[in-house]
């Protein structure tokens, strides 16, 4: 498929812009809508064959969970290679969409284990085959002409994620405790649907850049190529460890806010929709950090990429400090409000900013040129990897009977030592890192475009 012309001789906006956007904030609240309930429904809905009541243990209900989450992570790595190598990227998210919508068609429809089992396989493979291509995909349709719009693109985009994402985490959990699981999952598949949809009627006015062929991998593949992401790598190994805990959020963050005191000005909140908190404070967050948090930095030590993203490690080991603090009171009879997470999702959407946005943008400096959308799926793939470990902790920490050996406010400390021990050792690694010379960059061509950053 040979590339559009079109929008490269425009100084305006590209005419594909806004079917992307639509799309982007479509598919969010599919996925987010879908995740944020997971949780509620293994531990009080899910079914046996027979149809009768057979839920998870919030142990094993983690574990599911973080499983899903790692392989959402782990397919940008398929995905990427079939844009860049066989298909381009416009038929790689349209294919990988429908088997999207297909996951959330088994969910809605079979509420056993089997069909949790196929509708999340259908979804992760669908999801993360898309999540490397989109980003790259709104950065083709930009030329030299009208790149000044670019930056504003990504804004609209990336504040599509978040509404898409907010309004879903709103509504999804209302929907399963009021009319149950298949309405619930059905409608984040409608919207699926719709994403789907709108992004095939884009078609026809998107740039649409060739994939590479064989020549294109072998190039990536190469000893040389492989050996100049070789520090990325190292450092997705450290930032794993921050997304074993981040992605906690629709877990352990959950099930712990179902035992505290959710009402707020009168009005009692779901477990699920308190985690609305945390993309509402990121939207927020992130001109606050650009503006104040580091010129206000800068006036003690410059905020270099690799101190930032110390930092997020330690704010992030901090938040859990603070849940293992929740946990204890919850142990010793008590209802702490809400409130609490509240703060604690201020924090973390703190540490997503210092650590995931910095580490996007470092990647993208540091990634050589015919490698970034590999790049970027290796980062995702340190997602799959933090979200493998936590899953394993949940699955096979545990006793004789299952039950798990890290109780109550043990499990928390227990990750807040891991990311504390982590820091450490990122330390000394920051400082050779930050002393490595960039590759350079090429000064013509097409525009290589920011990914947004992955939600867990």
């Amino acid at each position: 498929m040979q590339r559009v012309r079109t929008p490269l001789d425009t100084t305006r906006a590209p005419p594909g812009l806004p079917y992307i956007v639509v799309n982007e904030a479509a598919e969010r609240f599919s996925f987010a809508g879908m995740k944020s309930i997971l949780v509620v429904f293994m531990t009080t809905h899910l079914l046996d064959s027979a149809g009768a009541s057979a839920p998870m243990t919030g142990a094993e209900a983690k574990g599911w969970f973080h499983a899903f989450a790692s392989a959402v992570y782990f397919f940008p790595l398929l995905g990427s290679a079939l844009a860049d190598a066989l298909l381009g990227k416009y038929r790689t998210i349209y294919w990988f969409s429908i088997v999207y919508c297909l996951g959330h068609l088994a969910l809605a429809l079979d509420g056993t284990r089997a069909g949790l089992w196929i509708g999340l396989s259908l979804i992760a493979v669908g999801s993360g085959g898309i999540k490397p291509c989109v980003s790259a995909h709104l950065g083709d349709q930009f030329g030299r002409r009208n790149a000044h719009l670019l930056e504003r693109a990504f804004t609209w985009f990336y504040f599509a994620i978040n509404i898409g994402t907010v309004a879903s985490i709103v509504l999804t959990p209302w929907l399963l405790d009021a009319y149950g699981p298949h309405v619930a999952f059905g409608v984040p598949g409608l919207f699926m649907l719709l994403a789907t949809a709108v992004f095939r009627g884009g078609r026809d006015v998107f740039v649409h850049v060739p994939a590479g062929g064989a020549a294109l991998l072998r190039q990536t593949f190469s000893r040389a190529s492989l050996a100049s992401v070789g520090s990325l790598v190292a450092l997705y190994g450290y930032v794993a460890v921050f997304w074993s805990l981040f992605a906690q959020t629709g877990s352990a963050w959950v099930l712990q806010a179902e035992q505290m005191d959710r009402v707020v000005f009168g009005v009692e909140l779901l477990p699920a929709q308190v985690l609305a908190a945390q993309p509402l404070a990121t939207l927020a967050l992130l001109p606050l950090a650009t503006y104040a948090l580091y010129p206000a930095i800068a006036r003690v030590v410059a905020p270099t990429p690799e101190r930032r993203i110390g930092i997020g490690m330690a704010v992030i080991a901090g938040v859990f400090v603070l849940l293992a603090w929740i946990e204890a009171q919850i142990a010793g009879g008590a209802h702490p409000s809400i409130l609490w997470h509240v703060l604690g999702y201020l924090l973390i959407a703190l540490a997503e900013v210092l650590v995931a946005v910095t580490c996007i943008e470092l990647s993208y400096r540091r990634a050589p040129p015919a490698m970034k959308s590999l790049v970027m799926a290796l980062f995702a793939f340190s997602v799959s990897l933090g979200n493998l470990f936590t899953s394993a902790v949940n699955l096979f920490v545990v006793d004789a009977e299952g039950a798990s050996l890290l109780r109550g406010p043990d499990y928390f400390l227990f990750f807040a030592g891991l990311m504390t021990a982590t820091l450490l050792l990122y330390i000394p690694f920051a400082r050779w890192f930050a002393g490595l010379p960039a590759p350079a960059q090429p000064t013509d061509g097409a525009l290589e475009a920011p990914c947004s950053t992955p939600r867990s």
